[in-house]
């Protein structure tokens, strides 16, 4: 495994400098659909219209594994009007859109439906257009991963039923514009109907239940006040069983509110401890949890979890570590639960700072990758976050760029989440002030609070509060696959040194120990730069929160 604290050997770096260059050169280029553009960009049919509200009505029937149901859509007219287009995929269909009591006419396109809009639509008005569909959704088969409804029963044989969609889109259930950089602004009314021996439990705060005696189903009525990503919409159904506390944060008091199987109760009211502990740190880094009027949920799931906003989802078994296990191999993973910490990491970085384009996912996945290290920070400290998140670098594979190609719908590599989370620990040395560094973060989210974000905004707002130009830093991390080698050489008395294996604007300054002990910065960019050195020194140790390379070339 490679050891990015120490001097490697040349012979790897070679391999590494020049098989990182040719696995860029030889990369096949991806070939994308005309679904693929529909899907990812802000198409004439959805540039004119912005997104108010949801009410989402459906009926889930466990025995079919089918849904049908209603959406009606509430927007605001931006410009002159053109088809009004939703997406939801097959086998699910959308069988009607009505208008004003009229019913519209549409035409398919892969599984994106344009409506054709008969009524006048003044710029700046608000309309309703109600869309109804039915069918058996798709199954997921790994869930949260490969996405789609989950279809499961508890050890009693009750339906246990959940829904995972991140990936492959919110349409696979329910028919939405499915375009992340549109939010409903004034949130979403969730109204589920399960058999009456069930609860549904979804997103924002139950306003009321309905008994529907003749049918012996139940419907729950679920309110979300404010924005919320599509892909965070959630139905989760089982015999739950319910109990919370009220957390004193920045805010004031929150409702924090747990759901679960009834044979796990016990084993929940011990687990979720977690929570109230993650909800205090991360408040200190990130600032006040984003959803006070929504509640913050911890919902068992029959899946290992996801970020639903307000709802977030468990499956952990009820363990330490990420299904037991220790991603960092240091033994810090095992000091919390990893869904519960990550997963709700996410109510900052994804659900309050959304990205606009899925190519920026980054935002989502290296932030809350990160805040699992700053939670170990704050409960245990300063060397037990380092040792953390320095750990997790076993699991980064450079294998393409984080950053995926924009407007199609794709995200980057994996490596979003620990090499992301490695990057933002490197920036972190270079702020070299820590309660800077946490008020930075802490201003990303009330500077972004409850919007749709692209890179460059946050790599410009980081940037701007750091007071160091970190473009060339970005690029490097997120859009190329090679990790910067420091190469240095010592002659006649002076320190030669210049990053190699990196773009070539790249510049960044790095903390290095020399034999003597002594700790010394360095300003390096692809060019050969010197200093003078007191001694005879041959060998300079990097400090490792930087995640980078070392190649001493001095041939001693």
């Amino acid at each position: 495994m490679i050891k990015y604290l120490h001097t490697l050997f040349m012979s790897f770096f070679c391999f590494m400098a020049f098989g990182s260059i040719n696995a860029q050169i030889f990369r096949t280029p991806q070939e994308f659909t005309h679904q693929d553009t529909l899907r990812g960009s802000n198409t004439p049919d959805r540039a004119w219209w912005d997104l108010e509200h949801y009410h989402l009505q459906v009926k889930v029937n466990p025995e079919e594994k089918s849904l049908a149901g209603t959406n009606t859509i509430t927007y605001k007219v931006l410009s002159e009007s053109k088809r009004l287009q939703i997406e939801l995929q097959e086998p699910m269909i959308l069988s009607k859109a009505i208008q004003n009591g009229e019913e519209l006419e549409f035409e398919k396109d892969g599984y994106s439906y344009l409506i054709k809009i008969n009524d006048p639509q003044v710029i700046g008005q608000s309309y309703q257009v109600e869309v109804k569909f039915d069918g058996s959704p798709i199954i997921a088969v790994r869930p949260p991963w490969d996405g789609g409804l989950t279809w499961s029963q508890d050890s009693n044989g009750n339906p246990f039923i959940a829904n995972s969609n991140q990936g492959i889109g919110a349409s696979i259930w329910w028919p939405n514009k499915d375009y992340a950089a549109d939010e409903p602004d004034k949130g979403v009314l969730i109204s589920v109907e399960v058999p009456e021996n069930l609860m549904d439990v979804s997103n924002g705060r139950l306003i009321k239940t309905d008994l529907n005696k003749k049918a012996k189903t139940k419907t729950y009525h679920w309110e979300v006040k404010n924005p919320i990503n599509n892909y965070g919409v959630n139905i989760n159904i089982g015999d739950y069983v319910h109990f919370g506390e009220k957390f004193e944060g920045e805010k004031g008091t929150l409702d924090m509110d747990y759901y679960v199987l009834k044979e796990n109760l016990e084993k929940a009211k011990k687990q979720f401890k977690d929570a109230p502990k993650m909800m205090k740190a991360f408040e200190y880094w990130f600032g006040p949890y984003p959803f006070y009027e929504d509640s913050y949920k911890l919902v068992e799931t029959p899946y290992l979890g996801m970020e639903h906003q307000s709802s977030v989802t468990y499956g952990n078994n009820f363990a330490n570590g990420y299904l037991g296990r220790d991603l960092s191999g240091t033994g810090w993973g095992l000091k919390f639960d990893f869904i519960i910490i990550h997963e709700s990491g996410h109510e900052w970085f994804a659900n309050n700072i959304t990205y606009k384009d899925v190519a920026d996912m980054w935002i989502h996945e290296s932030f809350t990758a990160y805040s699992e290290n700053l939670f170990l920070d704050y409960y245990y400290g300063k060397e037990a976050s380092s040792e953390y998140v320095i750990g997790t670098r076993k699991n980064i594979n450079n294998d393409i760029p984080i950053i995926g190609p924009y407007g199609v719908n794709q995200e980057g590599s994996g490596d979003m989440y620990y090499k992301g989370a490695n990057m933002l620990h490197t920036i972190r040395q270079l702020v070299n002030d820590d309660e800077k560094w946490r008020m930075m973060l802490r201003g990303l989210n009330k500077e972004f609070y409850h919007q749709t974000v692209t890179s460059k905004q946050i790599e410009t707002y980081i940037s701007e509060k750091a007071d160091i130009n970190l473009s060339s830093v970005f690029d490097q991390y997120l859009r190329d696959i090679r990790i910067p080698i420091l190469s240095y050489y010592v002659q006649d008395q002076k320190l030669f040194f210049r990053w190699e294996n990196a773009i070539q604007t790249f510049t960044m300054p790095v903390k290095v120990s020399l034999n003597s002990g002594k700790e010394v910065w360095l300003n390096p960019t692809t060019r050969w730069s010197n200093m003078d050195l007191p001694d005879s020194e041959v060998q300079l140790i990097v400090d490792p929160n930087f995640y980078v390379g070392t190649l001493n070339l001095t041939g001693k």
